[in-house]
């Protein structure tokens, strides 16, 4: 479920929120219960590194590993 970062722009108030649906009107301020609250641009809490589980978990057969095996690198030398 997201988390939106949220600025009160009556007391300047910066705070974090469950928000359902990401085109849901802004809450209120928690600190002065102001409804001048912007939605703030922010860096989603995730990072996809490594190798990655979309390269090799959902093929099959002769499909996975597709960036290198060992017996490939064997075979080469």
């Amino acid at each position: 479920m997201p988390i939106f970062d949220f600025k009160c722009e009556g007391c300047g108030h910066e705070f974090e929120k469950l928000v359902l649906k990401s085109d849901a009107p802004a809450p209120v301020c928690v600190s002065c219960a102001s409804s001048e609250v912007i939605k703030k641009v922010s860096a989603p809490g995730f990072r996809l590194s490594g190798s990655g589980w979309y390269e090799t978990d959902f093929k099959t057969g002769k499909k996975k590993n597709l960036a290198g095996t060992p017996d490939s690198s064997a075979s080469s030398s």
